[in-house]
């Protein structure tokens, strides 16, 4: 990886770092929690789960970033709005990090987010997401918030190419962009999703966050997780080891191409994701030391791991 000739931002969300050149500041990480059919939720609608094993997997990335100093951020995923609360809630009480505020449907993320603010947990809660189905009315709930931080998927129908991330966030033909639509709602801190379809499409997403990062210097990354979690042969026909192998190459190949956050999937699955990741900073910083790059926090991987 390059230093890039742009200016990268870099954002302060309660006290976690994200963004800059590559070997700068670790990746963070993002695991996601009481997601659809994880085992540790009994009633997804009423936000009925395990709390202590709950409670374990999130203790379990704070650990590994102690031992790593990678970041992490917990994806927070409900089905309703009474669940998703609950989730907040529970998460905010168990850990200091940051969360995503994840739903599928804007009307069950809104009044969660509404309630995250409202308890004093704006400066931890980011928007999962914003996307080029919004409508005039998120925009302006989200706005009324004051709510500075927000994922922007930028996912293009008609143009399935790394370009076409570049036309979303732009706008085009008429269409209004991501960004513009960002800072109608007020969002000061955009979060750059590049939208993993499929696993051929991890390579046009990871390229895209190398174009958005020079274009723009907006901190970047993907779900590549999204894509190996439904395909279905790397489990079936190349054993056991194959999903676990796959799921952390596929990480690498995105923090290679300049990723400053990688949602890795099941939180579960952390203590896969995180040695990887964290060898890959440190070699990339390493590197990035002939560029005149040095990292900007003392816990950086690459005076953590070896």
């Amino acid at each position: 990886m390059e230093k890039f000739s742009k200016e990268q931002k870099v954002y302060d969300i309660s006290g976690l770092k994200i963004g800059g050149q590559p070997g700068e500041y670790p990746t963070v990480l993002i695991g996601s929690i009481f997601y659809e059919k994880h085992k540790i939720v009994s009633d997804p609608l009423k936000g009925e789960f395990d709390r202590e094993e709950a409670e374990r997997l999130i203790k379990k990335q704070e650990e590994l970033y102690d031992k790593t100093g990678n970041p992490f951020i917990i994806d927070v995923v409900g089905l309703s709005s009474d669940a998703l609360i609950k989730y907040i809630d529970f998460v905010a009480d168990v850990t200091e990090a940051p969360f995503l505020v994840d739903s599928f449907s804007p009307k069950v993320r809104l009044p969660a987010i509404e309630h995250a603010v409202k308890v004093g947990l704006g400066d931890r809660a980011i928007y999962n997401s914003i996307d080029n189905n919004v409508s005039s009315e998120e925009i302006d709930a989200l706005k009324n918030l004051n709510l500075k931080c927000a994922v922007l998927m930028a996912y293009n129908p008609r143009n399935v190419w790394p370009e076409g991330r570049i036309e979303i966030l732009k706008g085009w033909q008429g269409q209004t962009g991501l960004l513009e639509v960002a800072e109608r709602a007020g969002i000061e801190k955009p979060l750059i999703d590049t939208a993993v379809l499929d696993v051929p499409s991890i390579g046009l997403a990871a390229s895209a966050i190398s174009m958005i990062k020079a274009e723009y210097g907006f901190p970047t990354g993907c779900a590549p997780s999204n894509a190996i979690a439904v395909w279905g042969r790397v489990k079936k026909e190349y054993g056991s080891h194959a999903y676990p192998a796959s799921l952390a190459g596929s990480s690498v190949l995105t923090v290679l191409m300049g990723a400053d956050f990688v949602l890795y999937g099941p939180i579960r699955h952390a203590e896969t994701v995180y040695p990887v990741c964290a060898m890959i900073d440190a070699i990339t910083a390493y590197r990035a030391r002939r560029l005149g790059i040095r990292p900007k926090v003392k816990n950086h991987p690459l005076y953590k791991i070896f």
